[in-house]
């Protein structure tokens, strides 16, 4: 049987359980439900089973090692990429990372992966450019560039990031106001730049969660506590003699990197607990830092005089980047700006909108491993649609009745799909690849010439008087 063929009668959810305690109601309220069932299917048509050619090229957005890692994958399997960064480099953030918690440098692999993402003959980069506008739906989008250029593709894999947090307010702790004061990233380039300065620091403290886990950003950032703990690790390897105080709320070296606050600790780091109700106070006194917190092992306020402050600032969605993608894709965001998953067990890589996947920093905070693995995973579920030569359309499609059809506008200016459009008689035409039946061209036709195929007046109202049916 035609699928669009089939109504049900909804009885159980709508009906049973929630009047569970009325069972003369229930079993009339079943009845108007079966009867307006009955109404609405009789005016429906069987609706063909469309299909949409899928352009068998690949979109990646963002030029970090997540989005190089997921234009590779495709390319290998000989589907041409275009990869668009907004800046004039490959590598986004790792490239302000001196290595990883196995204590690999970033740099090499970050240059040898721009190498291949350069050289495959299979992947187009787009330097210094943006997205301005995207058309259609899964196997066949159309991208427009900020340069004006468009790109068919028939899958896109966002990866655009995100960006630490910069560090204001109650949060600031002197930072841009004096030099001691140095973020994580800062710190990184110090090392990068091999900074000889570093091996004559005698104290050094690390406060950890700026800026994470507060009522603005409730979430935990993840990897912040293991980059500060390497990196003051780092810091001993240059001066064994420097002291090193970790000012911490919970230490999250979670998995494998537990043997780095092993070896921190092995090493005389200390490590000092404080919590929002006593925030460390950092201040200048006689031109040096000072640091007042309370220690809770010993129940004592103590000030410490360091040479060096870092701040391991959280990671926050590039909010700008984010915003505009998910209105383009018709992706959701959630309450942090992070970009969202269709379903976190059973899709954590797509998005609700068929032929988008998403990867990286932009999903959640999370390590180089984590986002390299979902770069891969998306990937692969978007190569299931692009190894077809068609996939399923939608067939609950808009029509206009041309004969009420007054040419306004307004439907082809509500449309997100841009499915809409004049012809050259100057009246509504539905692309039913592209349309996907979310009815709010119907909702705005002020000449009532737009409808959905089986949702139209005639079902509608024959259901409507049917429930009033003795």
């Amino acid at each position: 049987m035609n699928q669009f063929l089939f109504e049900m009668a909804n009885i159980r959810d709508q009906d049973s359980w929630v009047h569970q305690h009325e069972p003369e109601k229930a079993t009339a309220k079943a009845k108007d439900l079966v009867r307006m069932a009955v109404a609405r299917v009789r005016g429906e048509g069987a609706l063909p089973y469309n299909m949409v050619p899928v352009t068998k090229s690949a979109l990646v957005i963002g030029g970090g090692v997540t989005g190089m890692t997921a234009a590779l994958a495709f390319a290998d399997q000989d589907y041409p990429v275009t990869l668009i960064e907004q800046s004039d480099m490959l590598g986004g953030n790792g490239r302000n990372i001196y290595r990883n918690w196995k204590g690999e440098r970033f740099l090499p692999f970050i240059n040898d992966l721009a190498a291949r993402v350069t050289s495959h003959p299979q992947i187009s980069v787009k330097f210094n450019s943006a997205i301005k506008d995207v058309a259609g739906s899964v196997g066949k989008f159309s991208t427009t560039f900020s340069d004006g250029q468009s790109f068919e593709h028939g899958v896109a894999v966002v990866a655009v990031g995100g960006e630490p947090y910069q560090p204001e307010g109650k949060w600031q702790f002197l930072h841009g106001v004096n030099p001691n004061v140095h973020t994580l990233l800062e710190l990184d380039k110090k090392f990068i730049d091999q900074d000889e300065s570093l091996k004559s620091i005698d104290q050094a403290v690390f406060m950890h969660c700026v800026g994470s886990r507060i009522p603005e950003r409730p979430y935990c950032s993840r990897v912040c506590c293991t980059h500060a703990v390497d990196a003051a690790i780092k810091l001993k390897e240059l001066n064994p003699e420097m002291d090193i105080f970790m000012l911490y709320r919970d230490v999250r070296t979670y998995g494998q990197r537990e043997r780095l606050y092993q070896e921190a600790r092995g090493k005389g780091i200390i490590f000092v607990r404080y919590d929002l109700d006593h925030l460390p106070q950092v201040s200048e006194e006689s031109g040096r830092l000072m640091i007042r917190c309370h220690d809770p092992i010993i129940d004592a306020d103590i000030a410490i005089q360091p040479d060096m402050l870092v701040l391991a600032t959280a990671i926050q969605p590039r909010a700008q980047s984010a915003g505009s993608l998910s209105k383009f894709f018709k992706c959701a965001i959630d309450g942090q700006g992070f970009l969202l998953e269709a379903h976190m067990k059973l899709r954590p890589v797509d998005f609700a909108t068929a032929g988008v996947f998403l990867a990286g920093l932009c999903h959640y905070p999370k390590s180089m491993e984590e986002s390299i693995a979902q770069a891969k995973a998306a990937a692969a579920r978007a190569s299931v649609i692009l190894a077809q030569d068609a996939v399923p359309a939608e067939s609950v499609t808009a029509v206009v009745n041309r004969a009420k059809c007054t040419g306004c506008g307004v439907c082809t200016e509500v449309c997100a799909f841009n499915a809409v459009s004049l012809d050259d008689n100057g009246l509504s035409v539905i692309n039913t690849a592209m349309c996907k039946g979310c009815g709010a061209c119907v909702a705005g036709c002020r000449s009532d010439a737009v409808t959905l195929k089986n949702i139209g007046n005639e079902q509608i109202m024959a259901a409507v008087d049917a429930a009033f049916c003795d």
